[in-house]
Parts: C-alpha cells; sequence; structure tokens
C-alpha cells in the first residue's frame, strides 16, 4: 500500500517544481485529528503581521486549527507590556478571543522573560513538550543549546509514545536561504538526537522566508520566517528544494490524521503557495 501513495506524493512534487503551483487537495478533517497552524518572526505590529493574522483568521474555515506554533521572534524591538499588547495580542486578537493558543519558542530577537508571559504557555520555561492527539511537540530554544537541554530532549523524545514527534526552534538546521544560511553547529549537536528517536518533523523560522526541503536523514523540514518580517529574494533554491517562497508573507496550517499530515502554505493576500500530504516516516 506503500508504494502508490509514495509514488503519488512525488508526483506532487514534480507539479510543483515544474508549474510553480501547489496540488490541490481536501482536508480530512476528522474528529480525532491534530490540527494546528505555525508562524515564524512574526512581531513586527506592521500591516504584514495584521494581514497574515486576518488570513488566519479566514482560514479556520476551511481547517479549524486549535492552536498555534510560534517559531520565534515573536516579539521585535522593544518587550514592555504595552510592546507585547502591540506585537502580539492586538495582531492576533480574534484568535485569542476564540480560544486559540499559541506555544511560543524563543528567536534571536526575543527576551527570555518571553517565557512569562502567559499567552505564549511557556510557562516559565525555555524549552518545553506537550501532548495533542497522536502528536507530541517539543518547543526548543536553539539560541543556547546547552548540555542540559539536549539531556532533557533525549530523555523526553525516549519515553514518548507518540506516533509524531515533532519539534520546532527558531534556527533552521538546513536552509537555501543566503543570509544566514544553515546552523551547522547546532546541528552537529541536535541531529543526532533527532534521528535517534525518529523524530518525524522539524520546523524553524530565522531565515525571513517560506522552505519545505527533502527529507534528510528521514525527517521533514520546514523553514518559515516571514510571518511577519521578509527577506524578499533570498532563496537560492538546490536539488534539496521541494517548494521556496520569498516574495511574500506567509503562515501553514496542518492536520494530522493517523500516518499521514496533511498541510497548505497560505500567502498575506490569501493564495495557497504550497500543499502536500506526508506519510510518517517508518521507524
Amino acid at each position: 500500500m506503500k508504494k502508490p501513495f509514495f509514488a503519488f506524493s512525488a508526483a506532487l512534487c514534480i507539479l510543483e517544481l515544474i508549474f510553480g503551483q501547489p496540488a490541490p487537495f481536501t482536508f480530512p478533517l476528522q474528529q480525532d485529528s491534530v490540527r494546528f497552524a505555525i508562524i515564524g518572526d512574526s512581531g513586527t505590529a506592521d500591516s504584514h503581521q495584521f494581514a497574515v493574522a486576518s488570513q488566519m483568521v479566514k482560514a479556520r474555515a476551511i481547517l479549524p486549527f486549535n492552536f498555534v506554533l510560534m517559531l520565534g521572534d515573536n516579539i521585535y524591538g522593544g518587550h514592555s507590556t504595552e510592546d507585547l499588547k502591540k506585537k502580539f495580542d492586538i495582531p492576533y486578537q480574534a484568535l485569542l478571543e476564540s480560544g486559540i493558543p499559541f506555544y511560543a519558542s524563543l528567536g534571536n530577537h526575543d527576551s527570555e522573560n518571553e517565557r512569562f508571559y502567559a499567552p505564549f504557555n511557556m510557562n516559565g520555561k525555555r524549552y518545553y513538550n506537550y501532548r495533542k492527539g497522536n502528536a507530541e511537540f517539543f518547543a526548543l530554544d536553539s539560541n543556547y543549546m546547552d548540555p542540559d537541554q539536549l539531556d532533557w530532549l533525549g530523555r523526553q523524545l525516549s519515553s514518548s509514545s507518540a506516533a509524531w514527534k515533532i519539534c520546532y526552534f527558531h534556527h533552521p538546521l538546513y536552509t537555501d536561504a543566503r543570509f544566514h544560511g544553515p546552523d551547522l553547529d547546532l546541528r552537529q549537536r541536535l541531529e543526532p538526537i533527532l534521528r535517534k528517536y525518529s523524530v518525524n518533523i522539524v520546523f524553524s523560522g530565522h531565515e525571513h522566508v517560506y522552505e519545505r526541503l527533502r527529507p534528510q536523514n528521514g525527517i521533514y523540514f520546514f523553514v518559515l520566517g516571514n510571518s511577519g518580517e521578509l527577506r524578499p529574494h533570498d532563496l537560492r533554491p538546490s536539488p534539496e528544494t521541494i517548494k521556496g517562497y520569498d516574495t511574500g508573507r506567509c503562515f501553514a496550517m496542518f492536520e494530522i490524521v493517523g500516518d499521514r499530515i496533511y498541510f497548505e502554505t497560505i500567502s498575506e493576500d490569501g493564495r495557497v503557495v504550497d500543499s502536500d500530504i506526508l506519510p510518517r516516516q517508518p521507524t
């Protein structure tokens, strides 16, 4: 049963590379599915952040996601109470009022004090994990990947019974963006743990583009650092690039159904710039 599905998924990728448009599909919207959105490098308080937030509200009519992952650089500039309100509370007010929780990770422009900001659900911790249905999420602090954090991650992953293990943090291990590039030191320290304990997906920000890469050592890697900031035309696609978008802002939303994950990446003007159905990797 697996070969036809992999062939179908490969065909989708070929269509995207040739025609530049994602192949259409419909979210399953199963009752027990895990549904979430992701944003990265978002906290600008400018019109683009508000445009992305508006599209997130509209997109919930297509996929009623239940929570949001934040990939760091949540608040640019000052970090006063007024800044937090202006750069988070107000842009995402409609989602917050609908009861949608946000789960943040820290970026290099963030203050460590953000971990005490209740709407970020970090509970005072630089890194933490939580379970949603058949998936477990691990929010890491890639600013300071010290031995204690690596030891904690190994223990948590080894004891996890979740079918899907998803890590997210700010600095990408793999990227074809030119401004920063991949964090090779972080990759050397972190990737062996991700591989050893069969992590399925890694989300990162930092590069102000969207990028989906071919699986690296069996792991799906996404970069989404353009929900507020943007670095136009910064991508230099390589053979590892499945899809990239560096001419506008975006967010993405996902639905996990059994052994498959469905997703769409949506621009600030409402266009679908990437979509696919990915199988859970064999352990």
